[in-house]
This record gives C-alpha cells, structure tokens and sequence, in this order.
C-alpha cells in the first residue's frame, strides 16, 4: 500500500486524485478501452475536475482501496446523445489540395481561437467532404468495471493523463502531452 492511501482513511472525496484499473464495455461486450490496453498503466486523474466524463467522475466517489464497482452510463453521463447537427458536409475546397479524405478517417480541426476537435470522415464525395464531429461514443450505453488502487492529494501523476474520456485519437487536444 502507498504512503498516499496511508495519510487518507476516508473514502475518495472531491478534489482527490485517483488511482484506478478500469475496463469499458459496450452492450454487446466488446470492449472499447481499459488499462491492458495501455500498456497495464492505472488511470490517475482528479476527481471533479472535468477530466473524466460525468458517470465515471461520479461513479469513484466513495470508493475506497481495494473496492471494485461495475456501473452502466447511459449516454446523458458519459458521451452525450448522438447528434446529427455535428455532422456536416464541408467543400473539398476547404482542404489543401495534397488532402485525399477517405471514409473512417480521423482528422484534428482546430477553430480560430485555437480550440481543437477531432471529426470522422463519415462520407467522401466528389466535391464534399461528410465530417461526424460527435465523439465515437456518443449516443452509446457505457459499461465500466472500475478498481480503486489508491487516492489522495493531487501530485504531478495528474497532470498529464488520459482515459476514457479522449480514446485514442485524442492527439493530445484535451492538454494531454503524448510521451
């Protein structure tokens, strides 16, 4: 046990930082994030902070060390509502020209006030480019299973992580700096 969870007794509060192994299934079983997929490393991230989706957030207040929980979020606490307003058509002419968009793929778009997104290509036609900017889980029921390895004051640890919350295409635009 780490001196962290030693100097703290009381079960995860607000404002603490969290240590935690997780898996993230769909409906259907498969799963679509957990720590084994990186690299065995735990999840650390404040608690209450806007880190995490909402559910997630939530779900680990009150946990203690060595407690496990198995949770459902509907799309209200986790991703949101599939959206058909962020799908939208855009001019081919609005890429550079060396740009060859091909359905799946997954594009970083920033705003002018330096804000950045990430968008699917949903469809490719001859002058239009169809970008999804809803996040691939959106409008899904979210599965998690959820162990408490250890919390406390937040530390460095904190900083720079990410989980369920950015998936793999974050490329680093929720602040995140890949190593």
């Amino acid at each position: 046990m780490s001196t962290l969870t030693l100097l703290l007794m009381a079960p995860v509060e607000k404002g603490n930082q969290v240590v935690v192994e997780y898996t993230g299934t769909l409906e259907d079983g498969s799963v679509f994030d957990s720590t084994d997929e990186h690299n065995g490393e735990p999840l650390i991230f404040v608690t209450d902070s806007g880190m995490m989706i909402p559910g997630f957030d939530d779900a680990v207040i009150g946990m203690e060390v060595g407690e496990e929980k198995e949770i459902t979020l509907e799309p209200k606490d986790a991703y949101g509502d599939y959206d058909e307003r962020a799908v939208q058509k855009v001019p081919k002419s609005n890429f550079p020209k060396n740009f060859n968009p091909e359905t799946g793929m997954m594009l970083q778009l920033g705003t002018p006030d330096g804000h950045r997104f990430v968008a699917r290509v949903a469809e490719v036609e001859d002058d239009t480019v169809t970008l999804d900017m809803n996040h691939e889980l959106a409008g899904k029921v979210l599965n998690f299973k959820i162990k408490m390895l250890e919390y406390g004051e937040q530390d460095e640890r904190s900083e720079h992580t990410c989980g369920p919350e950015c998936g793999d295409e974050c490329g680093g635009s929720c602040g995140h700096d890949e190593e």
